[in-house]
């Protein structure tokens, strides 16, 4: 039994999502195997074969791959599963954005069932997931004969980045599928850390009253933490902020040291996104709000007043 983990890279850079999902894999029994798929990868390549618990790295390295354009990552990973040996039970993607994109196309030409968004490895075939966005745990047993899995990272600790020593195999890359072509690509680009691997969060909600008020008020206290910027769906709908901070079950899932909750009410789809951070400190004026059940700490404040505060605090 042998179990595939399709990574998550920028061709020089391994993600820390890949470092969750092989400690997924390494639950799941049997040796573990990562696909690097993209162009210019070697460096990805050789990152992952130094993650501890990684007994080999399949690198596919080419120009059609560079933009790892689902369909062609996808027939990579088919490519993978048909012709190199290894008798792959599992393969296991990220739950981001990429993964989601791939990992119904491999399990559909598969035919096999997606388990989507697992927490927990209970035995080889069994699985814990998250559903009614976090408020119910199923338990889902499968039978096919090579599992197709999306990986929750924050239900995973990340394996260990160095103490590995997997070989580094060269294998034929597929050619282009010809199905979509890649036009451009909008990034974001900021000094703060990339949300879903922030240690620490702060967020604002639809309170904020607006964009000005929203870097107004919480940019100070993201600088003096060297935190991430997050903001719930109403903020974000609103405009106050960019559709990439929004944390929630329709956003980004984080598990971060600290999330700081400003004017954040706690409606149910944005405390599926953040519930599992570790310390959760929650200002909000309304005493009633839902934020406070899940909040270790919890100010009953004006967040216009209390944020400056602990700013000035913070030094």
């Amino acid at each position: 039994m042998t179990v595939l983990v399709v990574a998550e890279h920028e061709h020089a850079l391994l993600k820390g999502a890949t470092l969750n999902a092989v400690t997924a894999a390494t639950h799941c029994g049997g040796d573990v195997h990562v696909l690097i798929a993209g162009e210019r990868a070697v460096d990805a390549a050789n990152q992952a074969a130094r993650i501890a618990g990684v007994a080999r790295v399949l690198l596919a390295d080419a120009p059609q791959l560079a933009e790892q354009l689902a369909e062609n990552v996808a027939a990579q990973v088919l490519a993978v599963v048909s012709t190199v040996a290894g008798d792959y039970s599992h393969i296991l993607f990220p739950a981001t954005a990429h993964g989601k994109n791939v990992a119904p196309r491999v399990a559909a030409r598969l035919d096999v069932a997606q388990i989507s968004e697992i927490t927990r490895v209970v035995s080889p075939d069994t699985f814990e997931r998250p559903i009614y966005a976090g408020n119910a745990i199923a338990t889902v047993q499968s039978a096919d004969e090579v599992k197709v899995i999306t990986v929750r990272t924050t239900g995973f600790d990340p394996a260990a980045a160095t103490g590995g020593s997997a070989a580094v195999e060269t294998i034929p890359a597929v050619a282009d599928s010809g199905k979509t072509r890649f036009i451009g690509r909008e990034v974001t680009k900021s000094d703060r850390p990339e949300l879903t691997a922030a240690k620490i969060i702060v967020s604002g909600g639809r309170a904020m009253g607006s964009s000005e008020k929203f870097n107004e008020v919480l940019t100070p206290l993201a600088d003096r933490l060297g935190a991430a910027l997050g903001a719930s769906r109403a903020a974000v709908d609103a405009g106050y902020a960019p559709n990439d901070w929004q944390v929630g079950q329709t956003g980004k899932i984080v598990a971060p040291q600290l999330y700081v909750a400003c004017g954040i009410s706690g409606a149910i789809q944005h405390l599926a996104g953040m519930k599992e951070s570790k310390v959760i400190v929650a200002i909000n004026k309304d005493p009633e709000a839902p934020i406070f059940s899940v909040a270790d700490f919890g100010l009953e404040a004006d967040l216009f007043t209390a944020v400056p505060e602990l700013v000035a605090a913070l030094g």
